[in-house]
């Protein structure tokens, strides 16, 4: 009895050898194909087409065409200038309040809320239960005139100092930069305390350990330890919140008054009721031009790459 022998496999060849070691250095950019995709569609395209419109010329009636007339750059910054002023001066002023107030309570809530931290985020972004909107018109209830809070400012002469500064009038806030301010530190702050709560709460405790069996005072080892390691939230939560600060208009619309209108307002005024839309396309790439090189000098001056 003769037993068959089964024939001899055939060998495996370097190209075979190397098709699965293809497709898994390919797999990441295939996950990464929507996104990129969405970027594409969503944000690229859109920015290519504002930018062919800020170089046109024409009317809605006759309609526009291109023409790259740069020129509408220089006419639009030079008409709205104050309007770029007010609008990085007002973000960035709600956005060091944000900064002041939204510390203390990230500390809190990493180090000394105990059991209660689930409880005290829900809180911190319990806004975003309700519309944007909404909660910019309950400040016109907050601030309204007669109300208990510009009562009590009155009270302690604190619109004496803020009407002398031009920030508010002597007995009343809305329809003044302090209602704007407020209405932006309101809004944005959940996107200052977050990220600073998850730095906070990377930071190893027993380094505060160390500090302490160095003899360091809890103003020591804040200032050498805690608030470096927590510099990536920082810079995190000042850019979530000066750059949609900067370019917001519902505050200054429903908040303000004519002479408190933010860059914002007048690029919405420009593209739904002038309809001048290459003048507010110019203005908007402006405002992201500037906020670009802003964002990117404060960056490389943190002295840190690693944002939350």
């Amino acid at each position: 009895m003769t037993v068959t022998q089964a024939p001899p496999a055939a060998p495996v060849t370097e190209p075979q050898m190397r098709k699965p070691a293809v497709r898994k250095r390919l797999v990441p950019y295939w996950l990464l194909l929507p996104g990129i995709l969405w970027l594409v569609v969503f944000f690229a395209l859109p920015l290519v087409y504002q930018a062919s419109t800020s170089v046109q010329t024409g009317s809605l009636e006759k309609g526009f065409e291109v023409t790259w007339h740069f020129q509408t750059y220089w006419d639009a910054l030079k008409e709205y200038y104050p309007q770029f002023v007010r609008s990085l001066l007002y973000a960035g002023t709600a956005t060091i309040l944000c900064l002041l107030l939204g510390y203390p309570l990230a500390y809190l809530i990493a180090f000394k809320a105990g059991r209660w931290r689930n409880i005290v985020l829900v809180l911190v972004i319990a806004p975003f239960f309700t519309s944007f909107l909404i909660r910019t018109l309950a400040w016109k209830t907050i601030l309204a005139d007669g109300g208990a809070v510009v009562g009590a400012l009155n009270t302690l002469h604190v619109l004496d100092v803020t009407s002398w500064l031009g920030w508010t009038e002597s007995n009343r806030v809305l329809a003044t930069p302090m209602a704007v301010v407020c209405g932006l530190t309101y809004n944005f702050l959940p996107f200052m305390i977050l990220p600073l709560y998850t730095s906070l709460e990377r930071i190893d405790g027993r380094l505060h350990e160390a500090a302490g069996d160095l003899y360091a005072t809890p103003a020591t080892t804040f200032r050498k330890v805690t608030f470096p390691l927590s510099m990536p939230g920082v810079v995190s939560g000042t850019l979530l919140t000066f750059i949609p600060a900067s370019g917001d208009y519902v505050n200054a619309e429903l908040l303000g008054s004519t002479d408190t209108k933010m860059v914002g307002s007048v690029i919405q005024t420009q593209f739904l009721r002038v309809l001048d839309y290459p003048t507010a396309a110019a203005l908007s790439f402006i405002l992201m031009a500037v906020v670009l090189i802003m964002v990117t000098v404060y960056i490389r001056r943190s002295g840190t790459e690693d944002l939350v």
